[in-house]
């Protein structure tokens, strides 16, 4: 009987430190499938995207991920709270192994696009449940300390995510199979393993609450936000005031307008239930978050391309340069939660967090071809140090100031917006990186033909030198960057420095953005941290009921 309690603890009983840390291992599991995938997938894109004769596509791959994980991550809040947590789990746990499968088979950069959507569908629940799931057993004060096992997985999968994912692109083939389709096959044994430990360990009391399922929200959210989403990524070629840019424009703005009526009819049941935003911490925080996504993704899908691109290092090495801001994450983290969970006192670290990351991006924007490496890694500890001390606070933040029946909805909406954020940053900054760098590079070669070194070197490379012709500089298909590795230094250097320009204009962007996040966040009220978790605070409720 002693087993039965310790695996299964009572309804409203405070679970022990052995109970907690047991259903962590089956959460770090899954949280670790989500952060590998991530950071493995953003050192390789460069490679993926060249093998698939896609570059400026790439972010159609990315996009359609978040877009799936992000309308999916307040569902998975709703149908949670209905089913329990863990039927849940496993089930995003099954999605994300039937994406990883699919995308390890792709054959053209739309097909990837779509199979990652499905590992999307996964994803959406890997990191909201994971939290949700904390935020029943612990109290918000008490959750800080907690949040250093997760940095140890965020830092774990940052350390081996670069890594596996460089080395798996630098591959031609592993076990008969092509090099950087391993990116995504690797995770398979994981989320296998991931079931099997989540099956086991994963009981946590379930207290049933009756919803009915918003999916008619779910729908209009992404009528809303996919056309809003093409058309920036295609907005470049169609025209940004063309027909078909007009109509993505009406159809997105239509999607979003049919969404606030359909939450609003739906009132509690709603995918976001509008009542939530009369709670000023809701709002504001989510608002952060939302703007921190945008700033966050955009630096970190701009980063390795500046590496892999400019720098010209191997997809391994870039990852190995990322490091330092994954130690700036963990460091930033630990010392955060430790003051938080010490004095209940947090308001300070995001204000902290997003001047740090705006310095650090207004810093990126100013590299070039010829910045030293050393520097850019420590601009990119700075950017970790930043995002260290924002998402964990943040996310405690709108749960501790959260009724314990919208715990699922109010952690599931601090990743909701973060990704909405991510999707916009990623989808408009990639936007502006190739709809510049043509350009750039253009201006840069009718700059470089006056010098004598130039001409030699185009007379020594006669095929490369009739690629130009014929287009004055744009018969170089910028889809495949693989040439710059074995052309001319003298030749290559007007892509290099054209790509770094278009690059510096994305990070200067995003610093920006993150300026608006820094204003934003002093507005946050802090209130005092609540010692009592989710179960124990649902007991008291029913108490009081009775």
């Amino acid at each position: 009987m002693s087993q039965t309690t310790e695996a299964t603890p009572a309804p409203g009983a405070s679970l022990t430190h052995r109970q907690i840390l047991t259903v962590l291992s089956g959460l770090m599991l899954g949280m670790f499938l989500a952060a590998l995938d991530q950071m493995i997938v953003s050192s390789a894109m460069k490679t993926i995207a060249d093998q698939l004769h896609g570059q400026t596509l790439q972010a159609w791959a990315t996009t359609a991920y978040l877009i799936t994980a992000t309308v999916t991550t307040p569902l998975y809040g709703k149908l949670s709270d209905i089913y329990g947590r863990k039927p849940m789990y496993l089930a995003a746990i099954s999605f994300f192994l039937l994406g990883s499968l699919l995308s390890g088979i792709a054959t053209s950069m739309y097909e990837l696009a779509a199979f990652r959507a499905v590992q999307g569908l996964g994803a959406g629940g890997l990191m909201s449940l994971a939290f949700a799931i904390m935020a029943d057993m612990t109290s918000p004060r008490e959750r800080s300390k907690y949040s250093a096992y997760f940095m140890a997985v965020f830092g774990s999968a940052s350390v081996l995510g670069p890594v596996v994912g460089g080395l798996f692109a630098g591959l031609d083939t592993f076990a008969g199979v092509t090099g950087w389709r391993w990116v995504f096959l690797v995770n398979v044994p994981i989320a296998l393993i991931a079931l099997l430990v989540v099956g086991r360990v994963l009981n946590v009391p379930h207290q049933r609450v009756d919803h009915r399922i918003d999916f008619l929200g779910a729908l209009s959210l992404t009528v809303g936000l996919v056309p809003l989403l093409i058309v920036a990524e295609q907005g470049r070629e169609w025209g940004w005031a063309s027909a078909m840019s007009l109509a993505m424009y009406a159809i997105g703005v239509l999607g979003l307008v049919a969404f606030v009526f359909v939450e609003r009819r739906m009132g509690d049941e709603a995918l976001l239930p509008l009542r939530m935003f009369g709670n000023h911490t809701f709002a504001l925080g989510n608002t952060v978050n939302f703007v921190l996504g945008i700033g966050m993704f955009g630096g970190m899908v701009s980063i390795p391309l500046y590496l892999q691109i400019v720098k010209g290092v191997s997809p391994t090495v870039s990852g190995l340069m990322l490091l330092p801001m994954t130690f700036g994450i963990i460091s930033a983290t630990a010392i955060s939660g430790r003051v938080t969970a010490k004095t209940g006192r947090y308001k300070l670290f995001p204000i902290i967090g997003s001047a740090l990351m705006a310095i650090a991006l207004f810093l990126f924007s100013t590299i070039g071809t010829d910045t030293p490496a050393g520097l850019v890694m420590v601009y990119m500890f700075v950017m970790g140090a930043g995002l260290g001390q924002c998402m964990q606070t943040l996310l405690v933040a709108i749960q501790n100031d959260a009724e314990p029946r919208d715990m699922g909805v109010a952690t599931s909406s601090a990743t909701f917006f973060r990704n909405i954020g991510g999707t916009v940053g990623t989808a408009v900054f990639l936007s502006i990186l190739f709809s510049t760098v043509g350009d750039k590079i253009a201006e840069g070669l009718r700059s470089a033909m006056q010098t004598e070194a130039f001409k030699v070197a185009l007379a020594q490379n006669p095929e490369f030198a009739k690629s130009l012709q014929a287009g004055g500089g744009s018969g170089v298909d910028i889809n495949n960057t693989e040439f710059l590795n074995h052309l001319d230094p003298v030749l290559a250097r007007p892509f290099l420095d054209g790509f770094s320009g278009a690059i510096d204009l994305v990070f200067m962007t995003g610093g920006i953005v993150m300026v608006a996040a820094f204003v934003l966040v002093w507005f946050l009220r802090e209130k005092p941290l609540s010692t009592r978790s989710g179960l124990e605070r649902v007991a008291d409720a029913e108490a009081v009921a009775v």
